[in-house]
């Protein structure tokens, strides 16, 4: 399994994951993995080379603080297909849309996301322990130190 990662802004990145574990002509799964978009309260919207990402991407996966359902609106209407979670800035009419934790198989590979991980000590071991059955773990809440 091979990933190759584009950089869009700090807090999103364009991936192309291939099941046969190499990325090229027979492109695999195109994904873009965002989290803490914090719309409208840090951004009045998200920047545009993100949303032409998000219209090119087979998947889209969103690690939380969407912040306002607008957002969330915005992005199912765009992407083809939308997995996301809540995070601990998202209010209830967020939470009664999204689970705390998504699970999804993409080309073979299965996709754990989650916003809250809890605090870098030791975050990689508690994180294996919880997602034992998982290859790739997204996760957002990137202010935890």
């Amino acid at each position: 399994m091979r990933l190759a990662a584009e950089w869009i802004s700090t807090s999103a990145a364009n991936l192309m994951i291939d099941a046969a574990g190499e990325v090229g002509e027979d492109r695999g799964v195109e994904l873009v993995v965002t989290a803490d978009t914090h719309v409208p309260k840090r951004a009045r919207d998200l920047p545009p080379a993100l949303w032409a990402a998000i219209d090119a991407a087979d998947v889209v996966l969103h690690a939380g603080d969407w912040v306002d359902v607008s957002l969330l609106d915005a992005m199912a209407a765009r992407a083809r297909r939308l997995i996301g979670v809540y995070g601990n800035n998202d209010g209830p009419p967020l939470r009664a849309r999204l689970p705390e934790v998504a699970r999804v198989e993409l080309a073979g590979l299965r996709v754990a996301v989650v916003h809250e991980t809890g605090p870098k000590t030791r975050r990689e071991e508690r994180c294996a322990a919880a997602y034992p059955d998982c290859d790739l773990l997204v996760f957002g809440q990137h202010n935890m130190h």
